[in-house]
Protein backbone atom coordinates (compact mmCIF):
# COMPACT_ATOMS: atom_id res chain seq x y z
CA UNK A 1 0.00 0.00 0.00
CA UNK A 2 1.48 3.33 -0.96
CA UNK A 3 1.83 6.04 1.73
CA UNK A 4 -1.52 7.68 3.47
CA UNK A 5 -1.78 11.28 4.27
CA UNK A 6 -3.21 12.50 7.17
CA UNK A 7 -6.72 13.35 5.48
CA UNK A 8 -6.89 9.47 4.05
CA UNK A 9 -6.03 8.23 7.87
CA UNK A 10 -9.22 10.78 8.94
CA UNK A 11 -11.20 8.78 6.41
CA UNK A 12 -10.20 5.21 7.43
CA UNK A 13 -10.84 5.73 10.88
CA UNK A 14 -14.37 7.47 10.62
CA UNK A 15 -15.27 4.60 9.05
CA UNK A 16 -14.12 2.42 11.21
CA UNK A 17 -11.87 0.56 9.49
CA UNK A 18 -8.84 -0.06 11.79
CA UNK A 19 -6.98 -3.29 11.17
CA UNK A 20 -3.62 -4.99 11.14
CA UNK A 21 0.00 -2.69 10.75
CA UNK A 22 -0.18 1.22 11.52
CA UNK A 23 3.28 3.50 11.62
CA UNK A 24 3.12 6.90 11.82
CA UNK A 25 5.92 9.40 11.43
CA UNK A 26 7.03 12.35 9.61
CA UNK A 27 7.97 15.77 11.07
CA UNK A 28 5.11 16.74 12.75
CA UNK A 29 5.68 15.18 16.35
CA UNK A 30 2.48 16.84 17.55
CA UNK A 31 0.51 15.45 14.67
CA UNK A 32 1.93 12.37 15.11
CA UNK A 33 1.04 11.64 18.94
CA UNK A 34 -2.28 13.18 18.38
CA UNK A 35 -3.74 10.58 15.47
CA UNK A 36 -2.00 7.60 17.73
CA UNK A 37 -4.27 8.37 20.49
CA UNK A 38 -7.00 8.68 17.78
CA UNK A 39 -6.38 5.22 16.81
CA UNK A 40 -5.63 3.91 20.24
CA UNK A 41 -9.20 5.11 20.92
CA UNK A 42 -10.93 3.75 17.68
CA UNK A 43 -9.38 0.33 18.00
CA UNK A 44 -10.11 -0.15 21.85
CA UNK A 45 -12.44 2.60 22.99
CA UNK A 46 -11.34 5.31 25.28
CA UNK A 47 -11.25 2.91 28.96
CA UNK A 48 -9.52 0.08 27.17
CA UNK A 49 -8.55 -2.74 29.77
CA UNK A 50 -5.43 -4.02 30.30
CA UNK A 51 -6.40 -7.03 28.53
CA UNK A 52 -7.15 -5.17 25.02
CA UNK A 53 -4.41 -2.61 24.92
CA UNK A 54 -0.76 -2.89 26.16
CA UNK A 55 1.69 0.59 25.02
CA UNK A 56 5.56 -0.66 24.96
CA UNK A 57 8.74 1.68 24.33
CA UNK A 58 10.80 1.50 21.67
CA UNK A 59 13.27 -1.24 22.79
CA UNK A 60 10.77 -3.39 24.23
CA UNK A 61 11.86 -7.12 22.49
CA UNK A 62 10.90 -8.63 19.72
CA UNK A 63 9.18 -11.66 21.97
CA UNK A 64 7.53 -9.20 24.16
CA UNK A 65 5.72 -6.98 20.74
CA UNK A 66 4.81 -10.88 19.59
CA UNK A 67 3.26 -11.69 22.70
CA UNK A 68 0.91 -9.07 23.14
CA UNK A 69 -0.14 -9.04 19.43
CA UNK A 70 -1.14 -12.81 19.59
CA UNK A 71 -2.80 -12.54 22.85
CA UNK A 72 -6.77 -12.56 21.89
CA UNK A 73 -9.08 -9.32 23.28
CA UNK A 74 -10.91 -9.71 26.85
CA UNK A 75 -14.68 -9.64 25.37
CA UNK A 76 -13.80 -7.29 22.27
CA UNK A 77 -13.27 -7.09 18.96
CA UNK A 78 -9.88 -5.91 18.94
CA UNK A 79 -6.71 -5.02 21.38
CA UNK A 80 -4.23 -2.79 20.06
CA UNK A 81 -0.63 -3.00 20.75
CA UNK A 82 1.31 0.61 20.69
CA UNK A 83 5.27 0.97 20.46
CA UNK A 84 6.46 4.93 20.44
CA UNK A 85 9.74 5.59 18.74
CA UNK A 86 10.67 1.74 18.08
CA UNK A 87 14.49 1.27 17.86
CA UNK A 88 16.19 -1.02 15.69
CA UNK A 89 19.98 -0.06 17.38
CA UNK A 90 21.16 -3.10 18.61
CA UNK A 91 19.13 -5.94 17.89
CA UNK A 92 20.48 -9.22 16.82
CA UNK A 93 19.44 -10.56 13.26
CA UNK A 94 17.45 -12.63 15.08
CA UNK A 95 15.44 -10.12 16.51
CA UNK A 96 15.01 -8.14 13.77
CA UNK A 97 13.54 -11.70 11.64
CA UNK A 98 11.19 -11.96 14.55
CA UNK A 99 10.44 -8.32 14.12
CA UNK A 100 9.89 -8.52 10.50
CA UNK A 101 7.31 -11.29 10.11
CA UNK A 102 5.34 -9.70 13.21
CA UNK A 103 4.98 -7.09 11.37
CA UNK A 104 4.05 -9.28 7.89
CA UNK A 105 1.53 -11.38 10.03
CA UNK A 106 -0.17 -8.73 12.38
CA UNK A 107 -3.51 -11.49 13.72
CA UNK A 108 -6.72 -9.84 12.72
CA UNK A 109 -7.64 -9.29 16.12
CA UNK A 110 -4.74 -6.97 16.44
CA UNK A 111 -4.17 -3.10 15.64
CA UNK A 112 -0.55 -2.65 15.92
CA UNK A 113 0.63 0.21 15.97
CA UNK A 114 4.34 2.15 15.63
CA UNK A 115 4.60 5.90 15.45
CA UNK A 116 8.03 8.05 15.79
CA UNK A 117 7.94 10.55 17.49
CA UNK A 118 11.75 11.27 16.89
CA UNK A 119 13.10 12.77 13.32
CA UNK A 120 11.82 11.47 10.59
CA UNK A 121 12.67 7.54 9.39
CA UNK A 122 12.03 8.04 6.07
CA UNK A 123 15.20 9.81 5.27
CA UNK A 124 17.53 7.51 7.25
CA UNK A 125 19.94 5.43 5.34
CA UNK A 126 19.82 2.61 7.46
CA UNK A 127 19.55 -0.69 5.94
CA UNK A 128 17.46 -2.24 9.20
CA UNK A 129 15.06 0.69 9.14
CA UNK A 130 14.42 0.25 4.96
CA UNK A 131 13.50 -3.38 5.30
CA UNK A 132 11.17 -2.36 8.08
CA UNK A 133 9.62 0.62 6.22
CA UNK A 134 9.59 -1.34 2.76
CA UNK A 135 7.59 -4.26 5.13
CA UNK A 136 4.91 -1.74 6.53
CA UNK A 137 4.04 -0.38 2.97
CA UNK A 138 3.57 -3.72 1.64
CA UNK A 139 2.08 -5.19 4.74
CA UNK A 140 0.13 -2.48 6.49
CA UNK A 141 -0.65 1.04 6.49
CA UNK A 142 2.05 3.65 6.34
CA UNK A 143 1.05 7.69 7.47
CA UNK A 144 3.62 10.59 6.97
CA UNK A 145 3.12 13.90 8.56
CA UNK A 146 4.91 16.46 6.88
CA UNK A 147 5.67 20.11 8.02
CA UNK A 148 2.97 22.40 7.62
CA UNK A 149 3.20 25.45 5.06
CA UNK A 150 2.25 28.88 6.76
CA UNK A 151 -0.86 29.05 5.69
CA UNK A 152 -2.20 26.12 6.78
CA UNK A 153 -0.64 26.47 10.38
CA UNK A 154 -2.11 29.77 10.11
CA UNK A 155 -5.48 28.27 9.28
CA UNK A 156 -4.79 26.02 12.02
CA UNK A 157 -4.59 28.62 14.21
CA UNK A 158 -8.07 30.62 13.12
CA UNK A 159 -9.84 27.18 13.40
CA UNK A 160 -8.30 26.46 16.81
CA UNK A 161 -9.17 30.37 18.07
CA UNK A 162 -12.79 30.04 16.96
CA UNK A 163 -13.22 26.22 19.12
CA UNK A 164 -12.56 28.38 21.81
CA UNK A 165 -14.94 31.53 20.84
CA UNK A 166 -12.46 33.72 20.23
CA UNK A 167 -11.69 35.41 16.70
CA UNK A 168 -8.62 35.36 15.07
CA UNK A 169 -7.67 37.01 11.36
CA UNK A 170 -5.09 35.65 9.15
CA UNK A 171 -3.38 38.78 9.97
CA UNK A 172 -3.02 37.98 13.44
CA UNK A 173 -2.19 34.57 12.57
CA UNK A 174 0.99 35.22 10.27
CA UNK A 175 1.91 37.49 13.44
CA UNK A 176 1.97 34.59 15.92
CA UNK A 177 3.81 32.37 14.15
CA UNK A 178 6.20 35.04 12.99
CA UNK A 179 6.73 35.96 16.82
CA UNK A 180 6.45 31.79 18.11
CA UNK A 181 8.15 30.15 15.01
CA UNK A 182 7.00 27.31 13.31
CA UNK A 183 6.33 24.25 15.95
CA UNK A 184 2.70 23.06 15.38
CA UNK A 185 2.64 22.32 19.56
CA UNK A 186 4.20 25.38 20.66
CA UNK A 187 1.98 27.10 18.18
CA UNK A 188 -0.81 25.59 19.70
CA UNK A 189 0.19 26.30 23.59
CA UNK A 190 0.44 29.91 22.74
CA UNK A 191 -2.63 30.24 20.80
CA UNK A 192 -4.27 28.33 23.92
CA UNK A 193 -2.64 30.92 26.33
CA UNK A 194 -4.13 34.23 23.90
CA UNK A 195 -7.75 32.64 23.78
CA UNK A 196 -7.99 32.17 27.82
CA UNK A 197 -6.94 35.48 28.41
CA UNK A 198 -9.14 36.92 25.38
CA UNK A 199 -12.19 34.74 26.91
CA UNK A 200 -14.09 35.50 24.17
CA UNK A 201 -14.09 38.07 20.74
CA UNK A 202 -11.11 39.04 18.90
CA UNK A 203 -7.39 38.29 19.60
CA UNK A 204 -5.70 41.56 19.13
CA UNK A 205 -2.27 42.44 18.07
CA UNK A 206 -2.03 43.86 21.18
CA UNK A 207 -2.02 40.61 23.24
CA UNK A 208 -0.28 39.01 21.01
CA UNK A 209 2.50 41.34 21.16
CA UNK A 210 2.23 41.10 25.10
CA UNK A 211 1.84 37.50 25.56
CA UNK A 212 3.50 35.75 22.72
CA UNK A 213 6.97 34.27 23.79
CA UNK A 214 9.28 34.96 20.91
CA UNK A 215 11.76 32.21 19.54
CA UNK A 216 15.21 33.14 19.51
CA UNK A 217 15.58 33.81 15.70
CA UNK A 218 12.75 36.78 16.25
CA UNK A 219 14.60 38.35 19.39
CA UNK A 220 17.67 38.32 17.20
CA UNK A 221 15.93 39.98 14.69
CA UNK A 222 14.56 42.57 16.90
CA UNK A 223 18.32 42.77 17.48
CA UNK A 224 19.28 43.53 13.74
CA UNK A 225 16.55 46.00 13.71
CA UNK A 226 17.78 48.08 16.50
CA UNK A 227 21.42 47.87 14.56
CA UNK A 228 20.07 48.84 10.97
CA UNK A 229 17.96 51.49 12.47
CA UNK A 230 20.95 53.18 14.38
CA UNK A 231 19.80 52.61 17.98
CA UNK A 232 22.73 51.59 20.07
CA UNK A 233 20.98 52.16 23.29
CA UNK A 234 18.21 49.29 22.09
CA UNK A 235 20.55 47.26 20.55
CA UNK A 236 23.06 46.70 23.48
CA UNK A 237 20.37 46.47 25.83
CA UNK A 238 18.76 43.46 23.95
CA UNK A 239 22.24 42.20 23.52
CA UNK A 240 23.16 42.37 27.71
CA UNK A 241 19.52 40.01 27.90
CA UNK A 242 20.31 37.69 25.57
CA UNK A 243 23.65 37.44 27.83
CA UNK A 244 21.65 37.33 31.19
CA UNK A 245 19.69 34.28 29.64
CA UNK A 246 22.92 32.29 28.76
CA UNK A 247 22.22 31.99 25.25
CA UNK A 248 25.49 30.52 23.62
CA UNK A 249 27.54 33.35 22.16
CA UNK A 250 28.45 31.08 18.72
CA UNK A 251 24.60 30.70 18.55
CA UNK A 252 23.51 34.03 18.75
CA UNK A 253 26.09 34.66 16.26
CA UNK A 254 25.17 32.13 13.56
CA UNK A 255 21.41 32.98 14.16
CA UNK A 256 22.25 37.25 13.56
CA UNK A 257 24.58 36.00 10.54
CA UNK A 258 21.30 33.96 9.58
CA UNK A 259 19.05 37.06 9.54
CA UNK A 260 21.65 39.48 7.47
CA UNK A 261 22.10 36.79 5.16
CA UNK A 262 17.80 36.84 4.05
CA UNK A 263 18.16 40.45 4.24
CA UNK A 264 20.80 40.26 1.71
CA UNK A 265 18.89 37.18 -0.79
CA UNK A 266 15.88 39.51 -0.45
CA UNK A 267 17.65 43.02 -1.56
CA UNK A 268 19.31 41.00 -3.89
CA UNK A 269 16.23 39.41 -5.72
CA UNK A 270 14.29 42.82 -5.31
CA UNK A 271 17.31 44.57 -7.52
CA UNK A 272 17.40 41.94 -9.73
CA UNK A 273 13.38 42.87 -10.45
CA UNK A 274 12.29 39.78 -8.86
CA UNK A 275 10.08 39.44 -5.79
CA UNK A 276 11.01 38.63 -2.35
CA UNK A 277 9.30 35.27 -1.82
CA UNK A 278 10.76 33.89 -4.91
CA UNK A 279 14.32 33.98 -2.80
CA UNK A 280 11.97 30.45 -1.63
CA UNK A 281 12.88 28.81 -5.07
CA UNK A 282 16.60 28.67 -4.49
CA UNK A 283 16.66 28.55 -0.49
CA UNK A 284 15.06 26.30 2.26
CA UNK A 285 12.34 28.62 3.45
CA UNK A 286 9.55 26.15 3.83
CA UNK A 287 7.05 27.45 6.92
CA UNK A 288 9.36 30.09 7.28
CA UNK A 289 7.81 32.05 4.01
CA UNK A 290 7.14 34.86 6.90
CA UNK A 291 11.40 35.62 6.74
CA UNK A 292 11.30 37.03 3.51
CA UNK A 293 8.35 39.00 3.92
CA UNK A 294 9.74 40.18 6.69
CA UNK A 295 12.52 40.91 5.14
CA UNK A 296 11.31 42.67 2.48
CA UNK A 297 9.88 45.30 4.76
CA UNK A 298 12.94 46.09 5.91
CA UNK A 299 15.48 46.35 2.79
CA UNK A 300 13.90 49.62 0.87
CA UNK A 301 15.98 51.68 2.71
CA UNK A 302 18.98 49.34 3.01
CA UNK A 303 22.23 49.39 0.14
CA UNK A 304 23.42 46.03 -0.98
CA UNK A 305 27.09 47.80 0.42
CA UNK A 306 25.97 48.32 3.76
CA UNK A 307 24.70 44.82 3.87
CA UNK A 308 27.99 43.10 2.70
CA UNK A 309 29.89 45.35 4.82
CA UNK A 310 28.30 43.97 7.75
CA UNK A 311 28.23 40.20 6.74
CA UNK A 312 32.42 40.45 6.24
CA UNK A 313 32.33 42.16 9.87
CA UNK A 314 30.06 38.84 10.94
CA UNK A 315 32.01 36.66 9.19
CA UNK A 316 35.12 38.56 11.21
CA UNK A 317 33.37 37.55 14.30
CA UNK A 318 32.70 34.06 13.45
CA UNK A 319 36.34 33.27 13.07
CA UNK A 320 37.69 35.01 16.48
CA UNK A 321 34.80 33.49 18.05
CA UNK A 322 35.67 30.21 16.77
CA UNK A 323 39.46 30.46 17.69
CA UNK A 324 38.78 31.47 21.46
CA UNK A 325 40.95 34.97 21.05
CA UNK A 326 39.97 36.95 23.22
CA UNK A 327 36.63 37.27 25.81
CA UNK A 328 33.94 36.33 23.80
CA UNK A 329 31.21 38.64 25.19
CA UNK A 330 34.15 41.36 24.23
CA UNK A 331 33.84 40.15 20.97
CA UNK A 332 30.23 40.39 20.06
CA UNK A 333 29.72 43.61 21.78
CA UNK A 334 32.86 45.16 19.73
CA UNK A 335 30.88 43.59 16.26
CA UNK A 336 27.75 45.25 17.45
CA UNK A 337 29.59 48.65 17.52
CA UNK A 338 31.08 47.52 14.22
CA UNK A 339 27.56 46.77 12.47
CA UNK A 340 26.28 49.98 14.49
CA UNK A 341 28.80 51.93 12.61
CA UNK A 342 28.20 50.30 9.10
CA UNK A 343 24.78 50.95 9.08
CA UNK A 344 25.42 54.53 10.30
CA UNK A 345 28.40 55.09 7.57
CA UNK A 346 26.62 54.20 4.19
Amino acid sequence: MPIVSEPNLRKITEQNQLSGLYLLYGEEPYLVSQWANRIIKKAVGKNASDFNFQRFSGDASADDLGDASEALPFMADKKCVAVSDLTLDGRTPNEMKKLEQLIAEVPETTVLLIYQLSPNILSSKDKKWKKILDLCKKDGTVVTFPRKSQQELSKILCTGASKHNCVLSKFNADKIIASAGTDLSTLLQELEKLCAYTGEGEITKETIDQLVTKTLEVRIYDLSKWILAGNYDKAYLLLDQLFAQNIEPISLLSVLSGTYMDLYRVRSAIESGNRALDVGKYFDYSRREFVLTRAEREVHDLSMSVLRKSLDVLEKADLALKSSRGNRRIILEKTLAELLLTAKGD
